[in-house]
């Protein structure tokens, strides 16, 4: 086969309360595809080309392009272990916002390396992929971090160990929560949402976030909905971050008049997110917010479950 496509959805980074920590897949229960694909494709002449409805927000130049930083990162790996550079040509469907808090970068990032190990017959295993798709990560938002990168390419609730093998575990998730995630249309830089956080946190701080995350992962395995979602609130980011979210206190309280079990910042924002086990109260909180805090015509809101198939070839 001299051509592979592959699909990376979006994410939820820290899904509030595990800060670099915890990441979660998205899917639409619409059957709609949430995130960016990539094709790989043999060629004797090296070109990237790219559509989507937010490709045009992309640099225009290719060596600027993050699917052509991780070709180049990509062959050169092949090379230190053994392998021939790869002959072909790229193809990147945008259709991520840039600057979300939907994983988008991590998405193309996801996409490219999976597409490319599989066109090379998967030289790399899972965890030598995932290094490689968080440092192509940390050249963009600053820091190196798999809170994206491991939930869109590996599926699922991940919850990143700090080491090198595994990078991620994969968590147990509730199959009746639904995930309305919305975003405004605004764009939140990555870096400049770390830079907005403390240097240092007070130890009543630190104390809560250990304990929400330990409480947080036992009630998933013990199967406590009510324990888990009391959880979910974030002590580390979302108090500095929700500034910068325009209608942010106004979408939380709505959610709360709709039984939501949880509200909060994906990622850096300025997308959030809304948890409940309601259908009904689902579509109410996505019309709220489409209506209230989407902004402008390149804003949308969806009603998801968690992705527990992450990365995947689709067809050509």
């Amino acid at each position: 086969m001299s051509k592979f496509r592959a699909y990376a959805p979006a994410s939820i980074g820290n899904v509030s309360l595990g800060f670099d920590l915890l990441g979660a897949a998205l899917l639409p229960v619409d059957d709609q595809l949430l995130g960016d694909w990539v094709e790989v494709e043999s060629s004797t002449v090296f070109d990237i080309s790219v559509d989507g409805h937010f490709s045009d927000r992309l640099p225009p130049e290719p060596d600027k392009n993050i699917v052509k930083h991780c070709h180049d990162f990509f062959q050169q790996a092949l090379v230190s272990h053994g392998h021939s550079e790869l002959q072909v040509k790229l193809h990147l469907h945008k259709a991520l916002p840039i600057g979300s808090g939907l994983g988008s970068s991590a998405s193309s990032i996801v996409a490219t390396f999976y597409a490319l190990n599989e066109y090379a017959d998967k030289p790399f295993d899972k965890d030598k992929l995932l290094l490689m798709m968080g440092e192509l990560e940390g050249q963009i938002s600053g820091s190196i971090h798999y809170d994206n990168v491991a939930p869109s390419y590996l599926g699922g609730l991940t919850l990143m160990t700090g080491e090198e093998q595994p990078v991620a575990l994969q968590l147990p998730v509730f199959d009746d929560w639904y995930w309305v995630v919305s975003y405004s249309g605004l764009s939140v830089s990555t870096a400049a949402a770390r830079k907005i956080l403390p240097r240092q946190y007070d130890l009543g701080t630190c104390l809560a976030f250990g304990r929400q995350l330990s409480v947080f992962i036992d009630a998933l395995y013990r199967n406590d909905r009510q324990m888990a979602a009391k959880m979910m609130q974030d002590v580390i980011a979302e108090p500095h971050r929700k500034t910068l979210l325009p209608g942010f206190d106004e979408a939380r309280q709505f959610v709360g008049t709709q039984n939501g079990l949880a509200f909060g910042i994906s990622g850096s924002g300025p997308t959030v997110f809304a948890v409940t086990d309601s259908l009904t109260s689902a579509q109410n909180i996505e019309q709220w917010l489409n209506r209230h805090y989407v902004q402008n015509a390149d804003g949308f809101s969806h009603i998801c479950k968690i992705d527990t198939q992450g990365t995947r070839l689709i067809n050509t």
